[in-house]
């Protein structure tokens, strides 16, 4: 005799009831927690290479640029910081918190053909931009054929 259970998604904000299972499925697989995820953060990053440069975009929301440290070691480029948390007023009421909170830290290989000693970081509306040149025998270059 089978058991007839009544369905309850473990995420009730998804309108999706096949997404929240395999959401569901995947966390218990691979040991994952929604709590774990909000708990701690680390910022997005968009990478990008043009023929000259690499360039390196991190979202870094609340955080100001004294906040924030860049470093270049052995090729390796580190990110790191805090975000702290806002103070909270005793008067305060919160209804649902999901903004993280918390130190971070962020590091990329980058290729052995960049120029360490010219790479450059720049901060605005809470986006960073590093930008990360190539060396000249990097770049592309035209190849005449010869006859």
């Amino acid at each position: 005799m089978m058991k007839i259970t009544k369905y309850t998604p473990r995420y009730p904000e998804t309108s999706y009831p096949f997404e929240a299972s395999v959401s569901s499925m995947l966390n218990d697989l691979m040991g994952w927690s929604r709590n774990a995820a909000l708990s701690s953060w680390a910022p997005n990053v968009d990478i990008v290479e043009s023929e000259d440069s690499y360039q390196i975009h991190a979202e870094l929301p609340g955080i100001t640029e004294e906040e924030v440290n860049v470093s270049l070691n052995n090729n390796v480029l580190t990110l790191s910081g805090e975000k702290k948390q806002e103070i909270k007023n005793e008067k305060d009421n919160f209804v649902r918190v999901e903004r993280t909170y918390g130190k971070f830290e962020r590091s990329f290989s980058l290729p052995s053909n960049i120029v360490a000693d010219k790479v450059d970081a720049g901060y605005k509306d809470g986006v960073l931009t590093i930008s990360i040149p190539k060396a000249e025998e990097a770049k592309s270059r035209m190849i005449k054929i010869k006859r």
